[in-house]
């Protein structure tokens, strides 16, 4: 179940390696640097829970990417706007969801965790087509409305999200219920853990697949302890904090279970360190091809 933090033994020695799939930088934005970026709350949520993270470049040779997944614990989809069919963030989504499904199916425990941006890749990946739809949830914080039977609810840090509008949400296109209910690929593969609402359409904002090692959230968690912009939407109540906190510690939890299968995270020293002190995004631009 989700959200339900498990540990496992490891060697403390061994790096957590978690990735972070870059982006492109979108064309119309002034203020872009170089043609791909990684936004610094991702890293930042990530290390707060002890992992180092790994910059996942675009434009890569499949046969990179394949060596790179072999190195890491888990792969983080990040929030962004890009299309989730043609650019390169797709693209490299669909190399690692495809790599992810065969390493689990083989017993090779690889988490996958999507946000905002990253559910709706998910989804895509999955239904092999796009269902969304478009919602009025650009900058608005939401309770979760969580469905029947998840054991999860006992946690303080998550029955919080349930009473407290604290889900930042950042999306103009969302996975409707109706949608998911007419798709069996979808119906098959995830298994809904909370809704919302914009008042006229109910989407799913929190989902986990059902055989998979795979999460996604529609809002944001990695923000309300390290973006601060002033702007609809955003939260820093200390129960925001927390549950961010908490989402990712359980991601980094299903990583330490992949190190436990030694997936050859002690290679973890040899990818570039990510600085993202006062950097709101990390420029990936020098070395892509």
């Amino acid at each position: 179940m989700i959200l339900t933090l498990r540990y496992c033994d490891y060697d403390a020695a061994v790096a957590i390696c978690a990735g972070v799939l870059a982006q492109e930088n979108l064309p119309d934005d002034p203020s872009t640097q170089g043609s791909s970026y990684i936004a610094a709350c991702y890293v930042k949520y990530l290390e707060s829970s002890g992992a180092r993270v790994v910059p996942i470049r675009l434009n890569l040779l499949e046969d990179e990417y394949v060596r790179l997944f072999k190195s890491l614990n888990g792969l983080l989809l990040p929030g962004g706007d890009v299309d989730l069919q043609t650019s390169q963030f797709s693209r490299v989504s669909k190399i690692f969801y495809s790599l992810a499904l065969k390493a689990n199916d083989d017993g090779d425990h690889f988490p996958i965790w999507g946000t905002c941006q990253g559910f709706q890749q998910l989804s895509v990946l999955t239904a092999n087509k796009n269902l969304l739809t478009v919602t009025n949830t650009k900058s608005v914080a939401l309770p979760l409305t969580f469905t029947t039977g998840n054991t999860h609810l006992a946690s303080p840090s998550l029955q919080s999200l349930s009473e407290e509008n604290i889900t930042s949400n950042f999306h103009s296109w969302s996975l409707s219920l109706q949608n998911y209910s007419r798709n069996a690929k979808l119906k098959m593969f995830y298994k809904i853990l909370s809704t919302n609402t914009d008042g006229k359409i109910d989407f799913i904002s929190t989902m986990e697949a059902n055989r998979y090692p795979f999460y996604a959230v529609q809002w944001h968690p990695e923000k309300s302890p390290f973006e601060w912009v002033d702007k609809p939407g955003m939260t820093h109540l200390g129960s925001a904090v927390r549950a961010s906190f908490y989402t990712a510690s359980f991601f980094i939890s299903e990583d330490q279970r992949a190190s436990c299968l030694a997936r050859g995270s002690a290679e973890c020293s040899r990818f570039e360190h990510l600085d993202v002190h006062r950097k709101a995004k990390v420029i990936l631009a020098e070395t892509e091809g």
